[in-house]
């Protein structure tokens, strides 16, 4: 039931709004996913923001000390350290403004809610180098103010903050005004959309309008990451013999729940669960009015999936063995421990500078790793690596000093972040592509200092032209030009420059773009879904149009983009 005022938050509503705002960023993270401006198949600003925000909110749940100061500078730690993104960033720097401002409170009035949210605007557009209006920044700006106000005018937290959500509705309504590509593209900004979910959660915590239970009930990202962590465990046992495992296949299950022929039984959580209980171990199963989703170990595939059939119409079926699975852990496990035996017995020292490069694809990481990076993080599209992640690599190589090299302009704010909370000098060499963080390694000197790297390596990439070759994945105009699902465009040092109705002509038409009087070598990068015969065919094109370009081919095995391609 609502409540009609509240004057004082206290621990406890405190730890809901946390909690709460984590679970709609959770629920929502597709729909603001699909606000992203550009038509490419790794808009991720709700992924990052959903997984910066839970990083908070588990950082709160495990405080040891129970007040409100105590609470916030754990949620602003945890945001700080699971920040993905340049949205999870800017949403961690809006949580230590709030930590800064509570900081030894037990509890929080009207006006000290008021006065972190300024704290938090502040810190906010402190954070970002040029501020741009139309997007988060303005959401929280125009939040904080509203709050400023009507704190003067009630003592009612709940009146506050549906003030506040108001005016950050009001606010995020207007960004495609001070936005121009926004209003081009006809979308609001996602950052800005998922704040606003921030502050609704806030809100119906205070009204008392909040389901709890929605806070209890994993999304499917946590399920993922909930598999991930059951698999990672055995994984990494490699003395475990195959043959020991009792339930040998991991299957995994989607139904769409009252669909399709089969379907004859109404669903009953309790019943579908306890039914999976009896056929494995490491069962998982989430739901909502549409899907059920099963993860489970099992001698019998063929039995989940046909009890899943039950309940609807399948939408997913994924089954695993294991026990081959396994025997490949131990394979690798024998492999690099074979390697670090070669590597020990070269006695090669730790690197004066190590680098660090974040990056997609086993391919591009051996090409990376050709070159002389230490260490790659596998990220990149669709999975920015946290400020965590980071900062463990940093630490793991070590070296006395290290050099970043994000590959993507999303990566720059977490990265840069690392450089304060690393034990070492760190500096962060701004390459936008994998292409520019390859090219920067020709001006890598493992015994130079890490700025004398930092400045040789980002001199490096002045001269190399990118483009990245992908399918649109939804209607949409930009600069002009119209782009149409399943168009196969070409993004050229960030701009969309070439669409074309297939990948062969997106590519060879991307590179005629780039190239120039003074070009010399065209690199290709094929991708996991690209056979090399396409990446020949491509070579074949450069060639004819300029018979004395250099064209190298590397398989880079990068999901989502076929083909990577280089002009220098």
């Amino acid at each position: 039931m609502s409540v009609n005022s509240l004057t004082v938050i206290t621990n406890v509503e405190f730890g809901k709004m946390i909690n709460a705002a984590s679970a709609a960023l959770a629920a929502n993270a597709d729909k603001i996913n699909k606000l992203n401006v550009f038509p490419v198949p790794d808009g991720d600003t709700g992924t990052n923001m959903s997984l910066s925000m839970a990083s908070g909110a588990q950082y709160e749940r495990d405080a040891l000390d129970t007040n409100i100061g105590a609470l916030a500078k754990a949620t602003s730690k945890g945001l700080l350290m699971g920040a993905r993104g340049n949205s999870g960033v800017i949403l961690s720097q809006i949580f230590r403004g709030f930590a800064n401002s509570m900081a030894d409170k037990e509890t929080l009035s009207a006006r000290d809610l008021a006065d972190a949210l300024m704290a938090g605007a502040q810190i906010a557009y402190k954070s970002v180098m040029k501020p741009t209006e139309g997007t988060i920044l303005t959401v929280i700006r125009e939040a904080a103010s509203k709050a400023n106000k009507v704190a003067n005018q009630t003592d009612d937290v709940v009146e506050l903050m549906a003030a506040v959500e108001d005016a950050a509705q009001q606010a995020l309504n207007s960004t495609p005004d001070l936005l121009p590509v926004l209003k081009e593209v006809g979308v609001v900004d996602s950052g800005g959309q998922g704040l606003v979910f921030v502050l609704q959660a806030f809100y119906q915590v205070l009204s008392g309008d909040f389901n709890e239970e929605d806070m209890k009930a994993p999304d499917n990202a946590e399920l993922d990451q909930m598999v991930k962590e059951l698999h990672a465990g055995a994984q990494a046992n490699t003395n475990l013999d195959p043959a020991d495992i009792k339930y040998g296949y991991c299957t995994e299950v989607m139904v769409q729940i009252g669909k399709g022929t089969t379907y004859d039984h109404e669903f009953d959580y309790d019943e579908f669960y306890k039914h999976l209980a009896q056929l494995g171990d490491s069962l998982l199963v989430i739901n909502d009015d549409e899907i059920v989703k099963v993860h489970v170990h099992t001698e019998n595939p063929g039995e989940v999936i046909s009890w899943g059939t039950h309940f609807g119409s399948l939408v997913k079926v994924k089954v695993d063995n294991m026990r081959d699975q396994q025997q490949a852990v131990i394979d690798a496990q024998r492999e690099d421990e074979a390697q670090a035996a070669k590597i020990s017995e070269m006695t090669m020292p730790v690197p004066e500078t190590a680098v660090i490069a974040i990056a997609a694809g086993d391919g591009v990481a051996k090409l990376f790793k050709s070159l002389g990076v230490h260490t790659v993080i596998s990220g990149g599209q669709t999975m920015n690596p946290s400020t965590a992640d980071i900062v463990d690599a940093i630490k793991a190589s070590g070296a006395n000093q290290a050099v970043v090299l994000p590959n993507n302009s999303n990566i720059f704010m977490a990265a840069e972040q690392a450089i304060d909370l690393a034990d070492v000098p760190v500096q962060v060499v701004k390459t936008r592509t994998v292409q520019q963080g390859l090219t920067a390694m020709m001006g890598y000197n493992p015994d130079a200092e890490a700025s004398e790297n930092a400045n040789a390596m980002s001199d490096m990439i002045a001269d190399v032209k990118s483009a990245q070759v992908t399918q649109a994945v939804r209607d949409t105009t930009l600069n002009g030009v119209e782009i149409h699902n399943g168009d196969w465009i070409g993004i050229i040092d960030g701009e969309i420059q070439v669409v074309a109705d297939s990948v062969e002509d997106a590519a060879e038409q991307s590179v005629e773009k780039m190239l120039d009087d003074d070009s010399e070598i065209v690199t290709i990068i094929f991708g996991a879904d690209t056979k090399e015969k396409a990446a020949n065919k491509l070579a074949k094109s450069v060639s004819a149009i300029d018979e004395d370009l250099e064209v190298e081919i590397h398989d880079g095995g990068q999901p989502l983009y076929p083909f990577l391609i280089s002009v220098e």
